[in-house]
């Protein structure tokens, strides 16, 4: 759907009848452009194709790295995001894309970022007080959750089953003598973070029988975990745990928070899984603990820097299972994420409160 550019009259209609502007700053596909247009009639709705990155395959906002802009494109891209009430994605998902078209466009006052950890983008984009207080920005937090928890049931079960041993057998053509796996109804699984993902991964768990423990700062029940923990009580936690899963953003007090002192405590054979940010795990107190054997099996969507370097012993290591962050990668995630969207442009439109909007003093 591509409407008039921001050069053309009717993109600057005066006066009280103009109707917010909402512009699809990325590769978003035809259908679901029509869905925000006819979901929200009191918007306006724009998108120009030939001026975005074009997807590789679904939810790939970042789009194809071979593509490039002219001069006039860019120009008319930087006038199309510019012309934004409402910004469906930060421009080109690149931080300090966001800071210029804030400066250049006192009216924008909303901003959809694609990532449910869309405060560190924000973090990144190094706007001052003033420019915060005058920007909303919301992240897709609870888009990813489900498809999150199956791979954390994914990696909990592969580490109870004990994937590398039986892999190595049957590499080696080896047919031993039989051994006890773990079963989940007899586990005890601490989920680290109940936001949209953690609560979601909660539910999985329960579900299978095992007992749910979860972090929390609001004290606030969850469904499907059985005991609520004060993060200041993470290592004893950790001590009562059979498998973690960390599900948190990354922030300034999530970074290395699954450290030496956690794992200290873990249980020989404990299992680690990661599928919220890779910052959360301090990397080198996790190969420590999986050396000594309290950390019996790792399976980690994320990592600290990813790519993750050729030389990380994370690659080589037996008891590690790494996914390149592609864990929430699914043909439905767009449409998650729309309808995410248009429940909060509804908000928007009616002079709501939204929903999911970034703490600008944790950047979660």
């Amino acid at each position: 759907m591509v409407r008039p550019s921001p050069d053309s009259p009717s993109a600057a209609e005066p006066g009280p009848a103009r109707r917010p502007r909402v512009v699809i700053a990325v590769d978003l596909p035809e259908e679901q452009i029509r869905r925000i247009a006819e979901a929200e009639p009191r918007v306006e709705v724009v998108h120009d194709a030939t001026l975005v990155a074009p997807r590789r395959f679904p939810a790939d906002w970042e789009g194809d790295p071979a593509f490039a802009r002219t001069s006039e494109q860019q120009r008319r891209y930087d006038a199309l995001v510019d012309s934004a009430d409402v910004l469906f994605s930060i421009p080109d998902v690149d931080p300090a894309a966001l800071a210029r078209t804030v400066r250049a466009n006192p009216r924008l006052a909303w901003v959809m970022t694609m990532a449910a950890g869309g405060g560190s983008q924000l973090r990144a984009a190094g706007l001052d007080a003033q420019e915060l207080a005058r920007l909303t920005v919301t992240t897709s937090a609870g888009a990813h959750g489900g498809p999150l928890a199956e791979f954390a049931l994914f990696g909990v079960l592969a580490g109870a089953k004990d994937l590398p041993r039986l892999l190595r057998q049957q590499r080696e053509h080896d047919w031993s003598a039989r051994w006890e796996m773990r079963h989940l109804d007899a586990m005890t699984v601490l989920v680290v973070g109940l936001g949209g993902i953690g609560a979601a991964c909660a539910t999985a768990f329960s579900a299978q029988g095992a007992r749910v423990l979860g972090t929390t700062r609001s004290g606030e029940p969850v469904p499907g975990v059985d005991e609520l923990v004060p993060i200041a009580d993470l290592a004893a936690a950790a001590a009562r745990a059979d498998a973690i899963v960390a599900t948190l953003p990354g922030t300034a007090a999530t970074e290395g928070l699954i450290g030496a002192e956690v794992l200290a405590a873990c249980r020989p054979g404990t299992i680690l899984v990661n599928v919220g940010r890779g910052t959360v795990v301090d990397e080198s107190a996790l190969l420590e603990a999986l050396d000594a054997g309290r950390i019996g099996f790792a399976a980690l969507d994320v990592v600290a820097h990813e790519p993750l370097a050729a030389e990380n012993p994370l690659w080589d290591h037996p008891q590690v299972l790494l996914s390149p962050h592609t864990a929430a990668l699914d043909a439905r995630e767009e449409e998650r994420i729309v309808d995410r969207f248009i429940a909060n442009l509804r908000r928007f439109c009616d002079g709501e409160e939204l929903r999911h909007v970034v703490d600008t003093v944790e950047f979660y």
